[in-house]
């Protein structure tokens, strides 16, 4: 159920970054301007505006919404999603849009103040999926918020979507439904592959070693033992500890190769590298879309990628 958007958000480990005064009276200003001219002006905002935290989302609900939505990302390609400061501009972009898309599970911890008096409806897309808990650390208990790692999880997000655009555009509810039931045969393809791919693996090769434990979704889909440096993106990353217990992980299970996701340094997990004897397999995708020149300009994209990288790398396939 869309609902309207009055909520805080705090993700635990996060750097949070408050907006400051400035950006605050300059955005209450804007939307008090934008609110006594209404949303937007011209032939484009024939269409309702959704808005998106983050790249990934806004490609999925793209999928949904087909040519009757103009969807759009806070973030751009290739951003931090977890550490993320709004802009007076992405205020201004909130108060245009007809609807808010946020993933949920703690994982904008900038979203309640993004939001701060913005009278926009509001969908979290991760209602109904099963999270599973972060298992160390200070986080420990907490959910761990990458749930769209799993083209399962995602078909949930997919019907949260439909329902969403059904309720703000019901003219168009057949359409959506068309598109979503599309889109999670597609979904569903991409995670029979994975899981044939990956599960051919032998045992001691089916072991996912990351910087940040942000693929214990795509972990339990696949069958894979998962392992991390840390659990969650935070200012203080990779301690001597967290390093070591990795080293040693990797060096009893004769692990093969080891990954590091596009959006961190690497530097860490090098040295687990250089430590181990494992190789490092490549990089993986998971909080941001790149461009459309890039590898992986879609979630589609994005889920493949990752599932070939760690493949050809855990399969000694490496360039």
């Amino acid at each position: 159920m869309i609902r309207r958007v009055k909520t805080t958000s705090f993700k635990v480990g996060a750097r949070r970054r408050p907006v400051t005064a400035a950006a605050v009276l300059t955005a209450l200003a804007t939307t008090l301007l934008l609110s006594a001219c209404g949303k937007g002006s011209g032939p484009a905002d024939d269409k309702p505006v959704v808005l998106t935290t983050f790249t990934v989302l806004a490609d999925i609900a793209a999928n949904v919404g087909g040519e009757h939505l103009t969807v759009e990302s806070i973030t751009k390609a290739g951003a931090e999603i977890h550490g993320y400061e709004p802009t007076p501009g992405d205020i201004k972009k909130a108060a245009q849009a007809d609807l808010i898309l946020d993933n949920g599970m703690n994982l904008e911890a900038w979203f309640g103040q993004f939001v701060d008096g913005v009278d926009v409806e509001h969908m979290v897309v991760s209602d109904g999926v099963e999270p599973i808990a972060i298992g160390e650390d200070a986080y420990a208990g907490k959910p761990n918020p990458h749930a769209w790692m799993s083209p399962l999880n995602v078909q949930i997000y997919v019907d949260n979507m439909v329902a969403a655009f059904s309720e703000l555009d019901s003219a168009h509810t057949a359409d959506y439904r068309s598109n979503g039931d599309a889109y999670k045969a597609q979904l569903q393809k991409v995670q029979d592959e994975l899981v044939a791919e990956l599960g051919a693996l032998p045992v001691n090769e089916r072991a996912l070693v990351t910087c940040e434990g942000a693929f214990s979704y795509l972990a339990r889909d696949a069958g894979l033992t998962e392992k991390y440096i840390w659990p969650v993106n935070a200012e203080q990353q990779a301690t001597p500890q967290q390093i070591a217990s990795t080293i040693e992980f990797v060096k009893q299970n004769r692990v093969p190769a080891v990954f590091c996701e596009s959006t961190v340094s690497d530097t860490p997990m090098q040295r687990v590298v250089e430590a181990s004897g494992a190789a490092f397999g490549g990089t993986l995708y998971v909080d941001s879309l790149s461009e459309a020149d890039g590898p992986v300009p879609t979630y589609l994209d994005l889920i493949r990628h990752d599932a070939d990288t760690l493949t050809s790398a855990l399969n000694g396939q490496r360039s």
